[in-house]
Formats: structure tokens, sequence, C-alpha cells
């Protein structure tokens, strides 16, 4: 098969790739950081895509950053784990509500008691689908001895269809939707659970499925860094009319976990690259095959090789908002996606059902051996 701009090494990394003019390469990744440290405020990447670029935000001190230069405003990365850490808001109008609703889980404080619910979870996993989860809770509470693999578990959100929660043990798995704007509403709701709930030390996955660049089908993706459709390291937000830019680093040791997780399986390859989030599953991916479509085979692959070429290594729809919120709550993150494609060679996803079942379950299956690994039952 093809390689696009330079072979793979054997953590997911471009070994002699050239990134063509106008386009960027993303930064080496920062050296992980305690919970009590400053993070630093990265840069907007110089290079990016002429029709992306926009005007440079200035970093912001904290009593600033109420406004700033055309309406700007970039927000500081947030800190990578450390044991004992807890769960943070970045909200001080909670403090004066006697009463929270998560509104899209049908749960609220002064109808559940979140401590006794949720309180020993240290494991939270995300996925697009209900069904999806509900299949991965199963999985891993049989993998931890906490039932048998056809035992159901059930809803915790039986009251709204927008989102299902199921849990075992410490392992809490959640349903989020398809896209930025449906998993950033059930993260909001997530994470305040699990502050609500006093949760410490709460490792959070997203798994789920992605188009892969210069990969065979059902490799694994465990996403260094997310970007977005322009290659840059942020994600970015429209907050009262301004641009809100916030970091998408993630917590490289539990990346370098997750890998030595799956070379102990040894069961398929797993890569250790970044991943594109974009808004659309067609034109936003570069895809041909939509309703509208307004740019050329070769267009697209020249927007693909780049993407390879800055160490892009599969594209999704969730992952930097993701990252941007679960560093900004002090949450330890990560991504953890299979490819059901590769992207150079097409655009529709034209495997067998039953073989899209099992590459689906190969992020799960790493994941719970993760999870087991770390609970000392693996």
């Amino acid at each position: 098969m093809p390689r696009a701009l330079g072979s793979l090494s054997a953590s997911g990394e471009p070994e002699h790739s050239q990134v063509p003019p106008g386009f960027a390469m993303l930064p080496a990744p920062s050296p992980p950081r305690t919970c009590q440290e400053p993070a630093a405020v990265r840069p907007l990447a110089a290079g990016s895509l002429s029709a992306c670029r926009l005007q440079d935000a200035r970093r912001l001190r904290p009593e600033e950053r109420s406004g700033g230069p055309a309406g700007q405003v970039t927000q500081p990365a947030g800190r990578a784990w450390t044991s004992g850490c807890l769960v943070r808001l970045s909200n001080p109008h909670l403090a004066t509500m006697k009463e929270d609703l998560l509104y899209h889980f049908s749960l609220g404080t002064g109808t559940h008691d979140f401590p006794a619910m949720f309180g020993d979870v240290k494991f939270v996993c995300v996925g697009g689908s209900p069904s999806r989860m509900s299949a991965f809770i199963k999985y891993v509470a049989a993998e931890l001895g906490l039932g048998r693999p056809d035992e159901d578990h059930p809803n915790i959100c039986t009251g709204t269809d927008r989102y299902a929660m199921y849990k075992a043990g410490p392992v809490l798995s959640v349903s989020h939707g398809m896209g930025v704007p449906s998993i950033a509403i059930m993260l909001h709701e997530l994470i305040k659970l699990l502050y609500h709930a006093r949760c410490s030390d709460v490792t959070i996955i997203r798994i789920g499925t992605s188009g892969g660049i210069g990969l065979e089908p059902g490799s694994v993706v465990i996403t260094r860094q997310a970007v977005d459709a322009c290659f840059r390291p942020e994600f970015e937000q429209i907050i009262l009319g301004k641009r809100v830019v916030r970091s998408t680093d993630l917590d490289e040791r539990l990346v370098q976990e997750l890998m030595q997780c799956s070379s102990e399986l040894a069961e398929f390859t797993t890569v250790v690259g970044n991943t594109m989030c974009t808004l659309d599953f067609y034109e936003g991916q570069g895809r041909l095959d939509g309703a509208l479509c307004s740019y050329t085979e070769k267009d697209k692959q020249a927007y693909l090789h780049a993407a390879h070429a800055a160490g892009i290594r599969n594209i999704e729809m969730e992952s930097s908002v993701f990252a941007a919120m679960c560093s900004a709550c002090g949450l330890r993150a990560a991504v953890v996606c299979v490819t059901l494609l590769d992207r150079l060679l097409g655009d529709q996803i034209s495997s067998p059902h039953e073989v899209l079942s099992e590459y689906q379950q190969r992020p799960q299956r790493l994941v719970s051996y993760f999870i087991k690994k770390s609970l000392g039952k693996a």
C-alpha cells in the first residue's frame, strides 16, 4: 500500500516527511506537568493554510481575559494529571446555585446523591452510540469480574433519550453522540457530575472510530495531540462574540501507558499520532461523495498528504473539544480510535458488517486491558 510523504515509525510518527509550503508542522509535545505547575500557552502554529489564517490572539493574563484585540480571547492549557488531583470546574457561578440540574442526563444534585452513586469512579469511557457503550460496560464488567458477559447493566439516564450512561464498579461508560456540539454538551454535564461526586484521580478516555491516513483499516490510533482542520493544536469557540482558543494537549504519560498495553496485547496494529478533528463528515474531511463538493480529487489528495506530513494519522469529529475541556478541568484524558478505512484510497466505508464490528471492538479491548492493568487485575 502506498505511504503518504514518508513511512511510519513504530510510534506512528513520520520518519522523513517534508511539509509542503503553506502547511504547518506541529511542534514537539511538551513534557508532562504536575497539577501544581502553571501551564504554558502554546502559540498558534505558523504557516497554517492560508484560507484558515486568523489574526494572532494576544495571550492574556487571568485578569485580562474579558477581552482582547479583535474580540479574541485565548485561554491557557490545562495542567497535567498527577495522583490526588480532584476534578475542578472553571465557573464561579456554580457556587451560588442551590441545585445543579444536569438536564441532558436527567440527573440533579437535589434529587440524586452523586457521591453515593459515582464517588468511586476512577475511569470514564465515552463513545458515540449508546449501544456501543452498553456493549463496552458489559465487556469491561466481565473482564473485571463484576458481572457475567451477558449481564445487562441499567441505563442511569432513563429520564432522557439524549445520552446513555452505564456503570460497573469504578468504570463509567457514557455515550456522547456525534460531533463537537453533542460531545461538548455531554462533557459539561459529565464533568460537573464528577465534581459533585467528589471524584479524584479520574482518567477519561474517548473510544471510537475514525478515518485513517496512510494506515491499514483496523489500525488503532492513540492520539498524541488533537488538531483542527488547519492542523493547529487548538480548539476554537465563539463565546459572547469573541474567539476563545483552548489548548488540545493530552496526557503524554497516558499515551505511553496505552501504547505499552497494546504491545502487551499484541492483537492489532497500534500507532501514536495526531488526530484531526473536523466539524463535518463530508466536505470538512475532504470527501468526494457528499451532496456538495467544491474541490477535485487532486485537491483532496494534496490536503490529506499534507495532513499526513504534519503527523496526522486519523480524522474524526470530537477529539479537539474533548481534549480542551478535559485539560481545563484537570482530567487525565486520552483518545483511542480505530480506523475503518484509509482515506488516501477512498471515501466510503465498504468493509462487511462483521469486519467493522470487530474493528470497533479493538479500542474497547485495549482500554479494558488498560483498566485491568491499572487496577492490578491484568
